[in-house]
């Protein structure tokens, strides 16, 4: 059984082939960065475009790569929520046509749900039940995952997503975008111990995140409060003292609220998806936590972190229980868990 699957939630165009075994035969991506850097962040527009343009190659580059025909796919998947509205009507558009002219069921799957199950992509084995966390630039949400299909939402940003404070903080410090890779960079050689930013609801007992306080607070160390002073600091040790002190604070609120979640649920293991999960210090910190926690970590590699079409394998779960969707399927930019 070949499944396809069509990714176009942000700014990646993707797709993949993959079989009911969970194997993955073939996985696209192509990146829209270059076109969203003059910005400074994703233009939902430009994005939308440049799906339209690069959909179809990217899904003939993919069949290409694992070696199959068009008329070789039993089941097409696709990402239907959450995300950019016009971004992800092009891919659910397609994946409507395909399934039509193919003859085959249409699965609609759950951005933020598959990127905890890239997880169980790289581990290989059943993860279920388990604490996920989901952390980029659109969500960061903590949910308790009793099966790859049944979530509830523990905790979520009240504001800022941890990966969208990072894309504000590396344009306040001049480093371009996308800004978590920029930032982790900077930080490389800096202080995180130099400033004292906020930790917000770090001892809260709740599960909520809140991340716009810190980067406000990143603005006014760099600029003063009243923005008189130059909007981007000079590169040197000071600037990177910045990056890393930012980078430290994000990264203790996720781990002492992934922390958190494990014991109030009892769960021990703890999943971690999302494109900031790629940063090295957030899973130096995870991994160090959850031993002390006597909990598993699962973290996908690098390229299971960003958006992928690979993940959208969580369709199998679906095809087995035939959880088919009808034609009328639509695009929904806002988050709602199994």
């Amino acid at each position: 059984m070949l499944f396809l699957a069509i990714e176009t939630s942000c700014d990646e165009t993707a797709a993949a082939v993959f079989t009911e075994e969970l194997a993955v035969l073939a996985s696209v991506v192509a990146s829209q960065t270059e076109l969203h850097a003059r910005f400074g962040g994703v233009v939902p527009e430009v994005a939308a475009r440049a799906h339209l343009q690069m959909l179809l190659p990217v899904i003939d580059q993919a069949l290409r790569e694992a070696g199959v025909r068009l008329d070789q796919i039993g089941c097409v998947a696709v990402h239907n929520t959450p995300g950019l509205v016009g971004a992800l009507l092009v891919g659910v558009s397609a994946a409507k046509m395909l399934a039509v002219v193919l003859g085959v069921p249409l699965i609609a799957v759950n951005h933020i749900e598959s990127h905890i199950y890239a997880c169980r992509l790289a581990a290989g084995k059943d993860i279920f039940p388990c604490v996920g966390l989901v952390v980029s630039g659109g969500p960061t949400h903590l949910f308790h995952c009793r099966t790859p299909l049944e979530f509830e939402l523990l905790g979520a940003t009240l504001d800022d997503a941890a990966g969208e404070a990072f894309d504000k903080v590396a344009s306040i410090l001049g480093l371009g975008f996308p800004g978590g890779p920029a930032v982790e960079r900077e930080a490389a050689t800096g202080n995180p111990a130099a400033f004292r930013f906020p930790r917000s609801f770090l001892h809260d007992d709740r599960l909520d995140f809140s991340f716009s306080g810190l980067k406000t607070a990143v603005l006014y160390t760099v600029c003063g409060q009243d923005r008189a002073g130059p909007i981007a600091p000079p590169a040197g040790p000071n600037r990177a003292d910045l990056a890393a002190s930012f980078q430290q604070a994000v990264v203790e609120v996720l781990v002492e609220k992934s922390r958190l979640a494990l014991r109030r649920t009892g769960m021990k293991r703890l999943a971690v998806g999302g494109g900031v999960s790629a940063n090295r210090a957030l899973r130096a910190a995870l991994e160090r936590i959850t031993a002390e926690e006597g909990a598993e970590l699962f973290i996908p590699p690098l390229h299971l972190c960003t958006d992928n079409a690979a993940m959208a394998a969580l369709a199998v779960e679906k095809w087995r229980r035939q959880q088919w969707a009808t034609l009328d399927l639509d695009a929904h930019p806002s988050l709602a868990v199994g």
